[in-house]
């Protein structure tokens, strides 16, 4: 099978040859491509080049265009930090009281920081020819509104002034759906959508201010006939059933949460999931040996539910090309056994 075939067979269920190799490549992007973080971050080009060169090297199944979760908020005219080897951050809240909300505008999603990330899944786009899968990227709102508020801050708005909170959400949501469509019609198979803060609360509080809005972007994104992929880092085993109803496509499954367990949910749900090793421990920090032995582990785990081979976040730059070559050639050698 190519490589976008099997990617996209995956999340719809269908048999593969192989699980897909679909990690998130960012720092180790830059790193092997001897780039900056800022110039990878800056540079649209850059990020693609560096992203197409791991796909030809490793035969990755798709790739990604994401480096920082301050795309929007840059236009939104927020002032921006842009260090040489750390991602790009908002200095100051952009929302601190109502009246910010409405002033906040609704920028191009073709312009500037945003215009360079679909410029990125343009170039992968073309590059890729159909041969493997390329996403796109946007926050949804609930981890957005912690972008232009701060984490701290949000969370007390929503229990302070909720009205207030809801508004800004919906706000960002029109955003973030431009920006996705801006994306999908540059070439974009699937738009992943990151949307970490959402970890950090509880059951009802997900219910309330992050199920409805990814609903809502999900929603969009398949009328524009794409696909999307859920990212939230952290401990998320109390939010499962709620984020296997969010709409999307296909799960990113961090190691704080035991694969059989989202094997469980997901499948039940008919869904595709993609993860968990420790990006740190069990990448990073492993022998090849190690690494190969977590990543065959997880493959059994996953058993014949649609499931892709990732760690549960981004690799690491100091992780080794030995332990990572590895790491890719472990569903070649588990379809082999």
């Amino acid at each position: 099978m190519m490589h976008r075939e099997r990617f996209l067979a995956a999340v719809h269920g269908q048999p593969v040859d192989r699980a897909p190799v679909f990690p998130l490549l960012m720092f180790f992007a830059a790193s092997r491509a001897g780039l900056s973080y800022r110039e990878f971050a800056e540079d649209g080009s850059a990020l693609a080049q560096a992203q197409l060169a791991l796909q030809a090297q490793y035969g990755l199944d798709a790739i990604t265009a994401c480096s920082d979760a301050f795309r929007l908020s840059a236009e939104l005219g927020g002032e921006m930090g842009f260090p040489e080897d750390k991602p790009p951050y908002l200095r100051q809240p952009l929302v601190t009281v109502p009246s910010d909300v409405d002033a906040l505008g609704h920028p191009d999603p073709t312009a500037g920081r945003m215009g360079d990330r679909v410029r990125a899944v343009a170039e992968m786009a073309k590059a890729s020819a159909g041969r493997f899968a390329v996403l796109g990227w946007v926050e949804m709102p609930f981890a957005e509104a912690c972008n232009l508020c701060g984490v701290s801050d949000f969370m007390m708005l929503t229990m302070d002034d909720p009205d207030t909170a809801h508004r800004l959400l919906a706000r960002l949501a029109a955003m973030e759906i431009d920006f996705a469509k801006a994306q999908i019609a540059a070439g974009a198979d699937m738009i992943g959508a990151g949307d970490a803060a959402a970890s950090l609360v509880s059951p009802e509080m997900y219910a309330e201010f992050a199920l409805p809005y990814e609903q809502r972007v999900c929603e969009a994104i398949h009328a524009a006939n794409s696909l999307v992929k859920l990212h939230v880092c952290g401990d998320t085993r109390a939010l499962l059933p709620q984020m296997a109803t969010c709409g999307a496509d296909l799960f990113n499954v961090d190691h704080l949460v035991p694969l059989a367990q989202a094997k469980a949910v997901y499948g039940a749900a008919g869904k595709c999931f993609k993860g968990n090793l420790d990006p740190v421990a069990q990448m990073m920090q492993a022998t090849p040996d190690e690494c190969a032995a977590h990543a065959l582990r997880c493959l059994a785990e996953a058993g014949s539910a649609p499931y892709m081979l990732s760690p549960g976040c981004e690799v690491p730059a100091d992780t080794t090309d030995e332990v990572f070559r590895r790491f890719c050639d472990a569903p070649q050698v588990y379809a082999g056994r």
